[in-house]
């Protein structure tokens, strides 16, 4: 089937069955491969003539501001907001961005590697990110998070903003603070700061309001070679976030002004990621006309994506995601050699975290409320993760919230298989699963398989302008 006539299948769908144009032929040379009603399904996935642009963000007036997204461009890049490195594995050997005790270390970019498409693959096994400490989940790319609403892979963040400021408060990632971040916004950034958002960011920096050293910020806790931070600091004291005595310390109007100062800088940084985008790819080209754009393969796997595979109920539309939470019947696996997250709650525990978050985008720090948020947690949720997107995941140095697949050859043998938890079936022993699984055996064979992986490499595209790759 050529270009025009793969058009002609896609615009005339009613008389589809009349006209002979089914696709079902030779697979000789990739012509005839893929059927008229499987090329009206792909067709959700490559609009015409392009990509959109990422969709309006009620939340921050500022996510579309050239001016913003210039800001936030020497902000992702910049560590000096971090407080200090406390897992004893930053030792050298373990691919992380400093030595224990030290300081200024971690930016956005230290886990959202440009180079290797805003994933992280820096550490030995390539599975988790170590920052202060290990995260407890893969690190994903946020090439075309623009098109995001709901963050993270439980949900427990619903702005690019909040998702920021989580990353520096987070011992396990900036070791940080809210108080720290806007006093190092007000000492380094005053000026283009002001110009932005109208206002002076020194304010932070009076006398009446505690100034922390980047020693005495975020958790500090006995630094030893067997140091492992935890997600809440249960084993420190922590400094300059809600709930501790320095920052409680403040007043309702001090402590509005640190927020808005560091939710403002997440604003910035937010219009700088929502630039990063995967682009168009060559199955992008072949939907749009080059009928040499794909393999044989690639284009049966295509076939594939939206068929036999199941793919395409949960990885849907331009960007291949649904957005939504699903489970899977996966297992945790040994990661990073020596983690392995059992009976994780997922969406349920993270969708009821957001929606008593002070943060929201229902807050008085959001500029507007577009309803993102569901009203309560929905059922199913326990055990469920966020569906990621697809384009450019070739790239990805491994795969699932665990980081346990270290390959996509890996990802469509779970899949095909159904899971490690099937409906109706109790494997032995039952270790760290949680909730019930949405995914049934899909009985590829061998060669569907590859084909499937062929199309899903298909989906890489040229990535950001380059110079959104590198520090301003």
């Amino acid at each position: 089937m050529g270009g025009v006539a793969r058009v002609l299948c896609l615009g005339l769908v009613a008389v589809l069955a009349a006209s002979g144009c089914d696709g079902e032929g030779t697979d000789e040379g990739g012509v005839g491969i893929i059927s008229a009603q499987a090329l009206i399904d792909l067709a959700r996935h490559s609009p015409s003539p392009a990509l959109p642009a990422p969709p309006a963000d009620a939340s921050n007036q500022f996510a579309d501001n050239p001016a913003a997204a210039t800001l936030g461009h020497k902000l992702f890049f910049d560590p000096g907001f971090s407080g200090v490195l406390l897992e004893s594995d930053n030792d050298g050997n373990h691919g992380g961005v400093g030595r224990q005790g030290d300081t200024s270390k971690v930016s956005c970019a230290s886990c959202h590697v440009p180079a290797s498409g805003f994933s992280d693959d820096r550490t030995v096994h390539k599975q988790l990110s170590l920052a202060a400490g290990w995260s407890n989940r893969r690190t994903p790319s946020i090439l075309d998070v623009g098109h995001a609403k709901i963050l993270m892979w439980d949900g427990r963040i619903d702005s690019l903003q909040r998702q920021v400021l989580s990353v520096f408060e987070s011992p396990l990632e900036g070791n940080s603070s809210r108080l720290f971040f806007a006093q190092e916004i007000a000492r380094r950034y005053a000026s283009q700061y002001q110009a932005l958002f109208g206002s002076d960011p020194a304010v932070v920096l009076g006398a009446d309001y505690p100034q922390p050293a980047v020693t005495g910020t975020g958790c500090q806790m006995a630094l030893t070679t067997s140091t492992t931070p935890t997600e809440e600091c249960t084993n420190g004291t922590r400094s300059g976030v809600p709930g501790t005595p320095d920052y409680d310390a403040l007043n309702e109007a001090q402590q509005q002004a640190v927020t808005t100062i560091a939710l403002n800088a997440g604003k910035a940084i937010a219009a700088y990621e929502r630039q990063l985008s995967c682009g168009a790819s060559r199955f992008d080209a072949f939907m749009h006309g080059d009928e040499s754009a794909l393999s044989a393969a690639e284009q049966r796997g295509a076939a594939l994506f939206v068929g036999k595979g199941k793919c395409a109920d949960c990885h849907t539309g331009p960007f291949f995601s649904d957005q939504k939470f699903h489970n899977v019947g996966l297992f945790p696996a040994l990661v990073s050699a020596a983690f392995t997250r059992k009976n994780d709650m997922g969406a349920e525990k993270g969708l009821a975290q957001v929606l008593t978050d002070p943060l929201n985008v229902r807050g008085i720090f959001s500029d507007g409320d577009d309803e993102r948020l569901p009203s309560s947690v929905p059922a199913g949720m326990l055990g469920a993760f966020r569906t990621p997107m697809l384009r450019c995941a070739a790239l990805r140095p491994s795969f699932m919230h665990t980081g346990q697949f270290r390959s996509l050859e890996e990802v469509v043998t779970f899949f095909n298989q159904g899971g490690h938890k099937q409906p109706g079936i109790e494997p032995a022993p039952i270790i760290g699963f949680l909730g019930e699984t949405e995914i049934a055996p899909l009985g590829l064979d061998v060669q569907e398989q590859a084909d499937l992986v062929a199309f899903l490499r298909s989906l890489n595209g040229a990535g950001p302008a380059a110079n959104l790759l590198l520090p301003p």
